[in-house]
């Protein structure tokens, strides 16, 4: 297969493919702080000294952990950096995820997140639907959107996306406002968003996946682990490798808290699958046909 065009646009900017996601930066469980402060700035600074242009953070990890680090990390931010948030969930004093779906709680953490990231305004604000923390739902979001276009149209937010969404809940959301992204998880394993991915990019709309070695049986890793013995790269390389293959609107936001991991993760983009390969790694899908 040819190399993948490894740019793309998101919202009104176009970054690389490949991202970073700061959820690891925070504690064990995503609660509470890093064990080691120095190191969590040290992955974010040598992401951006890589290239990295997209960073995608959630003002409920640690609660507000990261998005403090990315500030002390990176502040004043360089001129081409997009930084996605995420509203709709807040964290309990155990570290539990609930729902934090009305119109206050979605403007104050709008509001948290300018604040914790010492912004005037956020490039991408994610809805993340929680009908069901586990995995999309149906439901309406349409009172949830109305809240975010309002703190667009205070000049708060400058694009809205969703995240844990069902094709329905999307072109709902559409009928009311542009959606600038879909961030849900898909992987190997896990691909029934196949049909989805299509449409967004026929419509120039980025999918971001998360969890993108989420979800496989030892089964399935001896085969993923094989293909990377045989391509000389790490199962998540090889993971990732495939999703920027899987279609040009992917974009990529793998997380760590090891500057060492980073870059092998950073490697993964040059990583060329043949399409026996491809369709060898296909097999390991859980939903295919």
């Amino acid at each position: 297969m040819s190399h993948p065009e490894m740019t793309y646009s998101l919202g009104h900017r176009r970054v690389n493919r490949l991202g970073y996601g700061a959820m690891q930066l925070a504690g064990p469980g995503v609660f509470g702080p890093p064990k080691d402060q120095a190191r969590a700035v040290q992955v974010l600074r040598d992401a951006i000294a890589a290239g990295v242009n997209h960073i995608d953070t959630s003002d409920f990890y640690g609660p507000h952990v990261t998005n403090q680090l990315i500030k002390k990390a990176l502040h004043p931010y360089p001129e081409d950096l997009v930084i996605v948030t995420k509203v709709g969930a807040r964290r309990d004093q155990q570290g539990g995820w609930l729902p934090a779906f009305s119109p206050a709680e979605l403007t104050t953490a709008v509001e948290d997140n300018l604040r914790n990231l010492g912004l005037e305004v956020i490039d991408v604000v994610n809805l993340r639907a929680m009908f069901d923390v586990h995995g999309p739902a149906e439901g309406s979001l349409e009172t949830q959107l109305a809240t975010l276009v309002k703190l667009k149209e205070r000049g708060l937010i400058r694009h809205i996306g969703l995240s844990n969404v069902t094709p329905k809940q999307v072109a709902d959301a559409q009928a009311i406002t542009p959606i600038a992204c879909v961030q849900n998880l898909y992987n190997l394993a896990n691909r029934q968003d196949d049909a989805l991915i299509d449409q967004l990019a026929q419509q120039g709309i980025p999918y971001v996946p998360f969890f993108p070695l989420g979800g496989f049986s030892p089964l399935q890793s001896e085969q993923l682990s094989a293909v990377a013995n045989e391509l000389n790269a790490t199962p998540l390389q090889v993971a990732l490798a495939w999703l920027l293959q899987r279609s040009p609107n992917i974009l990529l936001i793998p997380g760590t808290s090891s500057p060492a991991h980073l870059q092998q993760n950073l490697a993964s983009s040059a990583l060329s699958l043949s399409k026996e390969i491809v369709l060898r790694l296909e097999g390991l899908s859980n939903n295919s046909d």
